[in-house]
């Protein structure tokens, strides 16, 4: 199911970043998305899965990301829309009754999150990628504050589109290998 979803996405999207079992609260995020101008979380439920977390993951998907979709396999179909709220959108990944492969089917597209915040979103950035946006737009690089008031800084300091589209290049752009380093 994973696979043919990866394959989805890269088909789906002109320029797109995955990232995969992301932390995010007191969950994980099973796959989130990066695009230039947003951030989707991806919600990953196999024919087996059972809807047990999906409240907390919810709420916890809800304050990082700018549109969320429950993926889903062929048996949860017809229930999954009534376990999450309206603004989600459906995925379903089955196989192909013709036996040629995978089929990936939107069932319902998701709309703009309206819980998101913003500095949420930032918290997904490292340090070093904060230094990078208040050296973009030339504001003062703190050291030795918490980051919580760098992001707060960011807020305030920094326009909501220009913050979006260079916390979408951050988190793009991301390196692994420097945190495997440090």
């Amino acid at each position: 199911m994973k696979d043919a979803f990866f394959w989805y996405l890269d088909g789906m999207y002109e320029k797109v970043r995955v990232i995969e079992e992301k932390v995010i609260g007191k969950s994980r995020a099973d796959v989130v998305a990066v695009l230039p101008d947003r951030i989707i979380g991806f919600e990953l439920k196999s024919d087996s899965d059972s809807y047990q977390r999906l409240k907390t993951q919810i709420k916890d998907y809800d304050k990082y990301f700018d549109y969320n979709y429950l993926v889903v396999g062929k048996t949860h179909r017809k229930q999954a829309q009534n376990h999450v709220p309206e603004h989600w959108g459906v995925i379903c990944v089955s196989d192909n009754l013709g036996g040629s492969g995978i089929e990936v089917e939107t069932i319902k597209e998701a709309a703009p999150n309206p819980k998101l915040k913003m500095r949420w979103q930032l918290s997904l950035l490292w340090r070093s990628e904060m230094a990078n946006i208040q050296r973009l737009n030339g504001l003062y690089k703190y050291t030795g504050k918490k980051k919580l008031h760098i992001i707060n800084y960011l807020i305030e300091k920094v326009e909501p589109d220009l913050l979006k589209k260079q916390l979408c290049d951050e988190l793009f752009e991301r390196d692994y290998n420097i945190q495997a380093e440090q």
